[in-house]
């Protein structure tokens, strides 16, 4: 009951970043300290026993994966947007529902053969999800399963990550 109440927080803002798009807000979820820590509590049931690494995706991906990481042990790994990192691995570009965006790995920060989940408050296309996966395995790591609070089915995000497990606490 108490992860309903903490997904009945997310709210929707219409016409944001652009018109015609609803984003759907996690802020009013971080905000609160028992839904934070039921969200938090939800992703960890989901994720693959042997995952040692959370790759946590630019910028609320990290929110979610810091409370992951320090709850559970894990290493955290930013996946920064460009320009933010002062030594990058590598770079993916991908398409958005609503434009095009890339993000880099930190150098040095996957080791090869290290598990990996990667963790962000949305699924809706894919894109940035399936760009974080490749990022992980071009360095070497392991992708034990993609982790969001929130999907959203009609824009075929799941489809875009085929083959891999994706798990979300709630679809819309």
């Amino acid at each position: 009951m108490k992860l309903d109440r903490a997904l009945g927080l997310l709210r929707e803002v219409p016409d944001f970043p652009l018109p015609g798009v609803v984003f759907r807000d996690l802020t009013p979820v971080l905000a609160d300290p028992d839904a934070f820590r039921s969200v938090v509590d939800a992703l960890q049931d989901e994720i693959h026993p042997d995952t040692q690494v959370v790759a946590a995706v630019e910028s609320r991906g990290f929110l979610l994966g810091a409370a992951l990481g320090y709850g559970w042990s894990y290493g955290l790994v930013p996946l920064r947007k460009p320009g933010k990192l002062p030594a990058v691995a590598h770079r993916v570009s991908y398409d958005l529902e609503y434009g095009t965006a890339a993000l880099e790995l930190p150098a040095e920060a996957i080791t090869p053969g290290q598990h990996v989940v990667v963790v962000d408050d949305v699924l809706a296309t894919g894109g940035t999800a399936a760009a974080a996966c490749e990022l992980v395995e071009h360095a070497g790591g392991v992708v034990t399963g993609v982790s969001v609070v929130l999907e959203i089915p009609g824009l075929g995000g799941r489809e875009r990550l085929a083959g891999r497990e994706v798990s979300a606490l709630l679809t819309v």
